[in-house]
């Protein structure tokens, strides 16, 4: 299993010490995307802006096809497909194939699973926010 990224902590200053006043971004009471690294680490897979895009797009639509995810997110087929199929390895999103007439139709839906990594995904984002506004 890919191993998530972490937001890593601001360098300190001579001697190891934080200038007074300032804190560690670990300190922030985030949500854990499941990984081991703690607190702050983000779920790297949502984390990429087109996946992001795809995630929150297919969260306020029932399902949308590849041909409507690719106006949306104004990208090229190959990018899609190429994201969209890492979304689907991991169990975010579905993908089911049909034909209208003779015409391919690919049509993406959220899963549970990809709904879920979402919440807590925007759950860590804004307790970054707050962290960040508190300063």
């Amino acid at each position: 299993m890919a191993k998530h990224g972490a937001v890593t902590k601001r360098p300190t200053h001579a001697g190891g010490e934080r200038p007074q006043g300032t804190r560690s971004l670990r300190s922030v009471d985030a949500p854990s995307a499941g990984s081991d690294e703690g607190a702050l680490a983000l779920d790297r897979l949502i984390h990429e802006r087109l996946r992001l895009g795809i995630v929150s797009a297919l969260a306020v639509n029932e399902s949308l096809t590849f041909n409507e995810l690719k106006r949306l997110m104004q990208t090229t087929d190959g990018n899609l497909s190429v994201h969209a199929r890492k979304l689907e390895d991991a169990a975010y999103v579905t993908c089911k194939k049909s034909f209208e007439g003779r015409v391919p139709k690919t049509e993406y839906r959220i899963t549970a699973t990809g709904r879920l990594a979402l919440e807590r995904y925007l759950d860590h984002m804004e307790a970054l926010i707050r962290a960040t506004r508190e300063r």
